[in-house]
């Protein structure tokens, strides 16, 4: 029987956390380690809590490493250490409550890593009201059979339909396959009338490339071929990894925040654990502007008004499916 490895202390901000069973293979196709996981975290420290700074987070644990069965974790669990930070988050429709982990610090991050945490999935609102979101969210969701070229043509249509309305968008790789656009905006309106803007916007962008886009709400009704804008991604408690979260797959994919002159040439698998420390170290955190300005959603809103009028649905139930 294999014996653990000893317990290692990290220091991670202002708190000491001890890693236990540092050596458990959490990346088998890399031979990268739980002790790797977590200075990966501490490499791109400042990054990752920036990220998820006051946001109430769900965290994709893997117990067993990659190996194993992926939980879907909300609740802090009993016996976290006291200075954890936590927000209360409420589920009315289940008449529910959870208090989640809310990052003040690295000490939360590697905290996290110690339970087993790969994939940090933060809300976009924050602890002081996490009903109204401040972070607006641009999902490029390619459909299966749509290739990243289109990912990459869509992405800069948006950027300019953003430039257009003098908006500061900070992209990001997904980790997977497609792009994430990221806005900072004032937080004046629930998650309702976010998703409604996201929604009026992901029009104007297929309005632009109609044969590349889609915002068909029903998945079955989508081209196989065609990029999702997913504006449901910002219905309150759907989440999606930050910028700097390691993904959970066998290539140690992290999303990585890009600048608008890399979308033409960055390839989906350029970033992983092994790599996004020294371009960190190179360049730092590509999003450290992202909180500098926060912006106005009402053009947003009135392009959502002049659909409707038309006749165009606002947007669907989010928890009906895609």
């Amino acid at each position: 029987m294999a014996t653990k490895s000893p317990a290692v202390e990290v220091e991670a901000g202002e708190h000491t956390v001890r890693i236990s069973n540092p050596d458990r293979v959490y990346f088998p196709e890399l031979g990268l380690t739980k002790i790797d996981l977590a200075n990966y975290y501490l490499s791109v420290g400042d990054g990752i809590v920036r990220a998820l700074r006051e946001r109430p987070c769900m965290l994709h644990r893997f117990p067993e490493g990659l190996a194993g069965d992926k939980v879907h974790q909300k609740r802090v669990p009993h016996g976290a250490p006291p200075w954890l930070q936590t927000v209360r988050v409420t589920f009315p429709r289940y008449n529910r409550h959870a208090d989640e982990l809310c990052v003040g610090g690295l000490g939360e991050v590697v905290w996290a890593v110690q339970m087993s945490t790969v994939e940090f999935h933060p809300w976009n609102s924050r602890r002081a009201d996490v009903e109204k979101p401040d972070e607006w969210r641009i999902d490029l969701d390619p459909m299966p059979e749509c290739g990243f070229g289109t990912v990459r043509r869509v992405a800069n249509v948006a950027h300019e339909v953003l430039d257009e309305l003098g908006i500061a968008g900070y992209p990001k790789t997904s980790g997977g396959r497609g792009l994430h656009i990221y806005v900072r905006i004032k937080p004046d309106h629930g998650f309702g009338d976010v998703r409604r803007a996201a929604l009026a916007f992901a029009r104007e962008v297929e309005r632009r490339a109609p044969d590349e886009v889609t915002t068909t709400w029903w998945r079955k009704d989508r081209d196989p071929r065609a990029l999702f804008v997913d504006y449901n991604q910002n219905a309150r408690d759907h989440t999606i990894a930050s910028a700097y979260s390691v993904r959970g797959n066998q290539r140690g994919t992290v999303s990585t925040p890009i600048r608008w002159d890399e979308v033409d040439t960055v390839e989906p698998d350029d970033f992983t654990l092994l790599t996004v420390p020294a371009r960190f170290a190179e360049l730092g955190d590509l999003h450290a502007g992202i909180d500098d300005v926060a912006h106005d959603l009402r053009p947003l809103l009135e392009w959502a008004e002049r659909d409707e009028r038309t006749g165009l649905e606002g947007p669907a139930d989010p928890d009906a499916g895609t």
